[in-house]
């Protein structure tokens, strides 16, 4: 067993000045930290005429600014709406005004990204792009956030793992005495450790547009899909179907399916190689 790291607590510090208070969560940070992550690395990529058809870029790097905008906006609207329906939604129905609360916790990475599509799909009829264009030049950066945000749920003691007796078993003390998978672990290693590796060597690579989504979508969809085996169900749900399916792999099939039907549309037909120098 891996004791639990002592000390740490899901809020960074509180202000309180009368009756406003104001709490920092690391889950909050880890939002920030990976944002502004992806923006830097996106704007290296830009500046060594990386990841784009015939070495056009999709965007001048002043432009990322507008696009990190769209981006924050898409995340937050969307995973919190996601959070309220998928997984809340008889609470937040008769609480409709906490649907704002959105420092007290509860986002959706499925909502999440919903909201970041829309948000492409914007922003490129905004620079007059093709919307695969900019979304396969995104793409290879987004696991390095993701496993940013995965390591704020650990540090939060958030999104626990199920009993377990293996000897990296870990007890959650605010939890219970129960020896448990560290499963935030689990997914910052795939979601954003193996990912991120197989984005970006994918990515330096010739391909078909629109196979980099396809391949983001298929990777974190069946490793996610798989880190359900050992999460904790979500316990106002529980599980969703057969004993054993829970509202995280629901969400993830069509993900897998997506990114496979992508990958078959863009290597069935003749289109553009991205070629990197």
């Amino acid at each position: 067993m891996i004791p639990f790291p002592e000390g740490i607590s899901p809020d960074i510090f509180t202000i309180s000045l009368g009756s406003f208070r104001f709490t920092l969560y690391w889950y909050a940070l880890a939002y920030v930290v990976g944002i502004l992550a992806w923006w830097r690395i996106a704007a290296i990529a830009l500046g060594k005429n990386a990841f784009w058809p015939d070495n056009i870029p999709p965007m001048q790097v002043a432009r990322l600014e507008d696009l990190v905008t769209y981006l924050v906006l898409g995340i937050i609207i969307g995973g919190r709406l996601g959070y309220v329906i998928f997984y809340k939604p008889a609470y937040f129905l008769n609480n409709p005004i906490e649907i704002m609360f959105v420092w007290q916790g509860g986002m959706s990475f499925h909502g999440g990204l919903l909201g970041v599509l829309l948000a492409f799909f914007l922003y490129s009829r905004l620079i007059k792009k093709e919307l695969f264009e900019v979304m396969d030049f995104i793409a290879p950066f987004v696991p390095f956030g993701l496993g940013v945000g995965r390591l704020g749920n650990f540090i939060g003691g958030e999104l626990w793992g199920r009993p377990t007796d293996v000897a990296w078993g870990m007890v959650f003390p605010h939890v219970d005495q129960m020896t448990r998978h560290p499963s935030q672990l689990y997914e910052v290693a795939l979601e954003g450790v193996v990912l991120f590796i197989l984005m970006w060597w994918f990515s330096s690579k010739q391909r078909p547009r629109m196979a980099v989504t396809g391949l983001f979508a298929l990777g974190y969809g069946c490793f996610r899909f798989f880190v359900e085996f050992f999460r904790e169900p979500d316990l106002d749900l529980g599980f969703i179907a057969f004993e054993w399916l829970t509202m995280g792999q629901l969400l993830s099939t069509p993900l897998i399916m997506g990114g496979l039907i992508l990958l078959v549309i863009a290597y069935s037909k003749p289109r553009p190689q991205l070629k990197s120098e």
